[in-house]
């Protein structure tokens, strides 16, 4: 069980699209030693986990090995370790690698093949992996590619730019010689590829400028509205064509020149301008749009492609504004960019809106205020009364870094000033009731005055009829005759006449009570009481 080798150190597994190789350093003395290695991986079917020789790693002599022959599950866990051997002596073994190949390996270099012609050079690359059987990556449209170049010369300057599989480098120099190399990517798990060994072009003279064909072509998008304009210089008849492409062909590794189409409603037109809005069917996508210009000898040019990204392209167009104005608030609905009907500003966009609002005065000092709102319907408080406002609103998208132009100003006056008429109605309200008041309180006074001073000096009873027609002098000698006794020292004297009188005066006053009973103005109790009494009184004394 003794030996005298040492094990390997720092065991290193390297890969390159399927291509493994397995790297070691020993630091032993020993001659006429070689390295063995053994593998194992956790099956997900089989459960199986015994270690077993490495093929591609049995008794070699170099600190290397290539196994790409052995591994085919490029998303299952290895393990992976090493040890020195001499005749029949054996080292330890070395400790253990642990590996999942997909996660450890490198994108190998993309294959190219240029072409220079008429000043530009076409290139077409190939993705990794192009002629192998078994690969590592599967998914080879999801592959971006970037080119370095740059002339060959001592004072290089180098150009980055991504590129199709089949693209055009143009800008350049004529009769130059360029260098360029390429690489290959996948964006979405972050992984940077090898680049392509350098290749070596030298750029042609192109051609003279063909005055048939369209210039300056651009493009003007607003609030999804997309418009293709150029420039003709060419002075005889000509019409044009509008080719699309939709973006994701260019990404194919196929020929795509012949999958250009036209543009409906921009075909062999004279117009130096196209709608295209009718082509733009997705919002994710983008595409490429080019003129064919076509002269009436049957000869036709095609000028430089431009690319659409649709939500990138597009501007966003300033916003409607309607205002109104009620007793402290100035509402303000917003009318979004291209119209409520526009669901793609609306939903793609995430549109916020800019408020700026300001007293319009001759103060040139006058502040200006700002407020941003999400919603299409916003307010504003602390207004001054009797004031001119105006408004403009500007919308903007945070997401794709876009805002539009400012609306045209809207201005509205707000109401006067509402404190001071209703101070005065409350002051005439209050002053209104206080003399209601006090007139009705006086009214009350004088009203008890008059019946106090009409019941003592005209007192509303008088006495009955019967009284007043019996005579003042009768009746109160009637009274006397009852209370004074001196009456009795006459009586012998006047007895005749007294009965004569009495007589007389009791049948007027039967005569009087008669005529007031018919007459039924003195019917009540008292009278009728008070004449008994009075007729009694009558009676004795005539007896």
């Amino acid at each position: 069980g003794q030996t005298n080798l040492k094990s390997p150190q720092d065991i290193q597994v390297y890969i390159v699209n399927t291509n493994f190789t397995l790297r070691w350093n020993y630091t032993g003395n020993d001659t006429n030693v070689t390295f063995s290695a053994e593998y194992r991986f956790e099956d997900s079917e089989t459960n199986e986990t015994e270690w077993k020789e490495l093929p591609g790693c049995q008794n070699v002599t170099r600190t290397e090995c290539d196994f790409s022959s052995a591994i085919t599950k490029y998303y299952d866990t290895h393990h992976v370790r090493v040890r020195a051997e001499r005749r029949e002596e054996v080292s330890p073994w070395s400790s253990i690698f642990e590996m999942t190949p997909y996660f450890i390996a490198q994108i190998g270099p993309p294959g190219i093949e240029l072409q220079s012609t008429n000043g530009v050079i076409k290139i077409k690359v190939s993705p990794p992996e192009a002629n192998q059987v078994r690969k590592m990556w599967i998914a080879h449209l999801s592959f971006n590619y970037n080119l370095v170049i740059w002339e060959n010369s001592s004072n290089a300057e180098f150009r980055s730019q991504t590129i199709f599989p089949t693209d055009v480098i143009d800008d350049l120099a004529p009769d130059t010689t360029y260098c360029l190399k390429v690489q290959a990517t996948l964006p979405f798990d972050f992984q940077e590829g090898l680049f392509s060994p350098i290749r070596c072009v030298k750029t042609t003279r192109k051609a003279v400028n063909n005055l048939l064909c369209a210039t300056n072509v651009s493009i003007l998008a607003l609030n999804m509205k997309f418009f293709l304009h150029w420039n003709n210089q060419y002075k005889q008849h000509v019409s044009y064509n509008v080719q699309y492409l939709i973006g994701y062909l260019k990404k194919l590794y196929d020929d795509y020149s012949v999958k250009w189409l036209n543009v409906p409603g921009c075909e062999n037109i004279t117009d130096t301008q196209c709608n295209f809005s009718s082509i733009i069917t997705a919002t994710s996508g983008f595409y490429y749009l080019r003129v064919q210009a076509m002269s009436e000898y049957n000869k036709s040019c095609l000028s430089n492609e431009v690319k659409v990204d649709p939500l990138i392209t597009n501007e966003i167009g300033p916003p409607g504004v309607k205002v109104d104005i009620s007793d402290v608030l100035l509402h303000i609905q917003i009318l979004p960019p291209g119209g409520s009907e526009c669901e793609v500003m609306r939903d793609h966009y995430d549109l916020s809106y800019r408020i700026l609002y300001w007293k319009n005065s001759s103060n040139d000092e006058e502040e200006i205020k700002m407020k941003e709102i999400k919603q299409i319907i916003g307010t504003i408080s602390d207004l001054t009364p009797s004031t001119l406002y105006c408004v403009k609103v500007q919308a903007f998208s945070e997401v794709y870094n876009k805002s539009s132009h400012y609306s045209k100003e809207k201005c509205i006056k707000t109401p006067g000033d509402k404190a001071l008429p209703l101070i005065i109605l409350a002051t005439f309200v209050t002053a209104l009731f206080a003399v209601l008041l006090v007139a009705t309180l006086l009214t009350l006074a004088l009203y008890q005055a008059y019946n106090k001073i009409k019941y003592v000096f005209f007192p509303s009873c008088q006495p009955p009829l019967n009284i007043e027609g019996f005579g003042g002098q009768h009746f109160s000698s009637l009274y006397l005759s009852t209370t004074e006794e001196p009456i009795e020292n006459c009586s012998i004297i006047e007895t005749i006449i007294t009965e004569e009188v009495n007589q007389l005066d009791f049948k007027d006053y039967k005569h009087s009570k008669q005529s007031s009973r018919d007459s039924g103005n003195y019917s009540n109790d008292d009278d009728t009481s008070g004449s008994k009494m009075l007729e009694e009184t009558l009676e004795k004394e005539i007896v």
